[in-house]
């Protein structure tokens, strides 16, 4: 790859975003791990993933679109290739519908918490599961994110999405097969933006559920130490966390990567984790579930990049 080469064509294909090289990544993602990438890419719109993911497709570089890092664990030797950031595309628009129905129409990397905070303001109900899910909207409708019995599917109106032909493409919500805690989507297909579908409500009842989420999440999650989330999928019929915890594995810690003494479905980076540690973390709950409850745990989180 000619990094002089790649680097003027991406600067004219980008002349909002900004294109750096030789990126270290721990520094973006929320668990703060990870090597660095060879090339690092900020778009601030739609036309300008376009452009890029076009180009990259052409000279066949690798690439990875990310929104708010929270759901990733990149390895310590990075990742070879591009890595597409989409937090530039963080437009939030609202319009009324009939019959109390109001739409919000969001691009990719507008965070959960922006569309919870609108929602406040506006006293609409139908986004209070997402309280405190640290995700962004591409992120949170590609995994199907949900919480308190809630999924993104069910205020799903519309996806956004560009075509691994380069196409810009807008999918409705009954023709889409979501499953738990995923989407199946055409291949190599970047989501770009969505819309959800609320509801007008009273604002005092969306305020006092909002704040009981929060509380119960300040107080069952490990938010003073850096994390990706819930690090399993819960089985069938019970939660990882309590699975986990039952075996005894809380406070386990290689490194300084720990399974969290307060939410075993946790790993939490006490300072100084590597990826590679929590790593072989996730591989010993797995060992051990299956070993001693014959359960398949299956991860919750994306793990990127190559072991060493």
């Amino acid at each position: 790859m000619d990094k002089d080469e790649v680097k003027r064509t991406l600067r004219k294909l980008l002349p909002a975003g900004k294109v750096v090289f030789d990126e270290s990544l721990d520094r973006y993602t929320s668990m703060g791990v990870g090597g660095r990438t060879d090339i690092m890419i900020f778009p601030e719109n739609t036309e300008e993933v376009i452009k890029t993911v076009a180009y990259l497709r052409e000279r066949e570089i690798p690439f990875l679109p990310v929104g708010n890092w929270t759901n990733l664990i990149v390895m310590d030797s990075g990742y070879r290739g591009a890595v597409i950031s989409l937090k530039g595309l963080r437009n939030i628009e609202m319009s009324e519908k009939s019959r109390g129905a109001v739409s919000l129409r969001a691009e990719a990397g507008a965070s959960l918490s922006e569309l919870v905070a609108l929602s406040l303001r506006e006293a609409l109900t139908g986004m209070e599961f997402c309280t405190g899910i640290p995700g962004s909207v591409g992120g949170a409708v590609r995994m199907n994110a949900g919480a308190h019995g809630r999924e993104i599917k069910d205020v799903l109106e519309t996806i956004r999405l560009i075509t691994r032909g380069g196409e810009p493409l807008e999918m409705k919500r009954e023709s889409l097969t979501f499953a738990y805690r995923s989407l199946d989507l055409p291949e190599d297909s970047i989501i770009t933006g969505a819309s959800f579908l609320l509801k007008k409500g009273e604002k005092t009842a969306v305020e006092e559920q909002v704040a009981g989420i929060l509380q119960a999440r300040r107080e069952k999650h490990p938010l003073e130490y850096r994390n990706a989330g819930s690090i399993f999928k819960n089985p069938p019929g019970i939660p990882a966390g309590r699975i986990i915890e039952e075996l005894g594995l809380k406070g386990v810690r290689i490194g300084d990567a720990q399974i969290s003494e307060k939410h075993a479905n946790f790993i939490v980076n006490l300072g100084h984790a590597k990826a590679v540690d929590i790593v072989a973390l996730i591989d010993l709950v797995i060992k051990k579930v299956k070993g001693e409850r014959g359960i398949d745990l299956e991860p919750e989180v994306r793990i990127i990049g190559t072991g060493e």
